[in-house]
């Protein structure tokens, strides 16, 4: 779509309608507790979220891969399967607000992997960003201060696996079609998972069954109209709307969960947010192919 094509209110609805359902992800997830061993929620989510690849099951079918390519897509689905993974431990154990901030941290790894392994220039005025980001990690986490939990380290491992599927994503989308990056995600992880989740198997009744199938169908309308909201307005329209998904985690958490509220959190993912906010404003000032992704982006 053409500068003269887009559309930044629209693109801003479609962002706020992304996060709404990236926060009934969080709450379906929070909701659904810690019965279901983390691996097999995360199997179950997407092995229930197949259904919405058949579609695609017909180009799948057709497509001709290279063994270079077969790799890659091997190697994201195993970043993916672990970030995935952990992802739902933490879930269950911190409050959603920590979550939600700490899962901001994905796009700044991607920065930094950019730099390191696909050759993209970090200038000064990135690397006091992604400091800043890092910085605001530290205020949300507070070593020493606070106790840090194993929720919080599989959050900081969540995000350096996402940023890593996010890297490889950009790679094989120079190969292959955005549906078939997609749904060979979907196809591995559940492939990756299900062993995890045999490891452990816990019978769930139907209303777990249920709230999962909502996860699944969330996540998935998450990722398309996520994908509208890119169509429709630039990276740097549609990112600080972002934010609001933060400010929606700590409502919930207070409303619905009970949690606490840590006014430390918002400063972090304040920060955290504001950090690639520049990032994607300097790529677009540079009018360079943008890496830094949207924070929604890296979700799960």
């Amino acid at each position: 779509m053409t500068p003269a094509q887009q559309n930044p209110l629209l693109g801003v609805f479609w962002m706020l309608l992304t996060g709404l359902c990236f926060i009934a992800v969080t709450a379906l997830v929070k909701v659904l507790g810690t019965r279901i061993p983390a691996p097999e929620a995360a199997f179950l989510r997407y092995i229930l979220g197949l259904v919405f690849l058949v579609p695609f099951l017909g180009s799948l079918r057709d497509i001709k891969l290279d063994r270079a390519t077969w790799k890659l897509f091997g190697w994201r689905g195993l970043a993916h399967t672990l970030a995935v993974s952990l992802w739902f431990f933490a879930m269950a154990r911190i409050p959603i607000a920590d979550v939600t901030a700490m899962n901001y941290l994905s796009p700044i790894y991607v920065t930094i992997g950019a730099a390191l392994f696909l050759g993209e220039r970090l200038a000064l005025r990135r690397i006091i960003a992604v400091l800043a980001a890092l910085l605001g990690a530290l205020i949300i986490l507070r070593p020493g201060i606070r106790e840090v939990g194993p929720g919080h380290i599989a959050m900081i491992f969540t995000a350096i696996l996402m940023g890593a599927s996010y890297l490889m994503a950009k790679m094989l989308s120079e190969r292959c079609s955005a549906g078939v990056v997609v749904a060979m995600l979907s196809i591995s992880c559940t492939i990756g998972l299900l062993p995890l989740a045999a490891l452990n198997w816990v019978t769930p009744t139907w209303w777990e069954l249920l709230i999962l199938m909502g996860v699944a169908t969330a996540a998935t309308a998450g990722h398309y109209t996520m994908t509208l909201a890119f169509r429709a307005a630039p990276l740097t329209v549609t990112q600080p709307v972002t934010f609001l998904q933060l400010v929606w985690a700590v409502t919930l958490g207070i409303t619905l969960f009970g949690e606490p509220l840590d006014p430390f959190v918002i400063l972090g993912g304040t920060i955290i947010v504001g950090s690639v906010c520049f990032i994607s404003w300097r790529e677009a000032v540079l009018k360079r192919k943008a890496i830094t992704p949207n924070v929604t982006a890296t979700k799960v």
